[in-house]
């Protein structure tokens, strides 16, 4: 019998074992798993899973890594979101007036945002993909050539919830509003995983952070 790891959250489903509290039985094969079967920890899709080997190979693939003398501008969209970042980071480390003050820029920025700025389904799956695809390929290899412990920390937390994101984003695809009908929709404020479900799971499967930092949106 085989083991499937989610390459989110790392649970494993064992299939000598099943599910039995969630109706699988002892033996119950991966495939023979329903297509819009989830993981019970984080919610990511079958496709999130992989098959778990005798022997792990760490497979590192080699990326340049571009540099530029000259930043790229920014969008007011990208400036406000990188400002409500900063606000939550001085929060955290009790900057009281320096948060609030990212804050109102942020909100600035938000307000100049275009109504069409990255607004649909698609372009937001399409800058996942590249992230996954590119970004994180790029941006790990910075770090762990300067050995940045702190960056290839967040950069693996990053990675989870874009992996999530885009999990969410496919079932969004293939189902459409009924996915979020009757349901709801969390968020944690540490690290920015997405939980779509009755009720946020008692501490977040990527940061290890108790339930009452993962608060729900509300709908507007």
């Amino acid at each position: 019998m085989k083991k499937y790891v989610c390459m989110i959250c790392g649970y494993v489903y064992d299939e000598a074992a099943g599910i039995p509290i969630a109706g699988i039985a002892p033996g119950t094969k991966w495939e023979d798993l329903p297509e819009d079967w989830v993981c019970p920890l984080c919610g990511a899709a079958k496709s999130d899973f992989k098959e778990q080997t005798a022997t792990s190979a760490a497979v590192s693939k080699a990326a340049e890594v571009e540099e530029s003398d000259e930043l790229r501008k920014l969008s007011v969209g990208e400036l406000s979101s990188l400002c409500s970042n900063l606000a939550r980071g001085c929060e955290k480390q009790y900057l009281a007036e320096e948060s609030a003050l990212f804050t109102q820029l942020s909100d600035y920025f938000k307000s100049k945002t275009p109504a069409t700025e990255h607004d649909s389904h698609q372009a937001l799956y399409e800058l996942v993909q590249k992230d996954l695809n590119e970004g994180f390929i790029k941006a790990n290899a910075a770090a762990g050539a300067n050995a940045d412990r702190g960056a290839l920390r967040a950069l693996a937390w990053s990675e989870k919830v874009s992996r999530i994101l885009n999990s969410i984003l496919s079932r969004y695809e293939k189902d459409g509003d009924e996915f979020l009908v009757n349901t709801n929709v969390y968020v944690c404020e540490t690290c920015g995983f997405i939980y779509v479900g009755d009720v946020a799971p008692a501490l977040c499967p990527v940061c290890k952070v108790p339930s009452w930092k993962i608060v729900k949106v509300e709908r507007r």
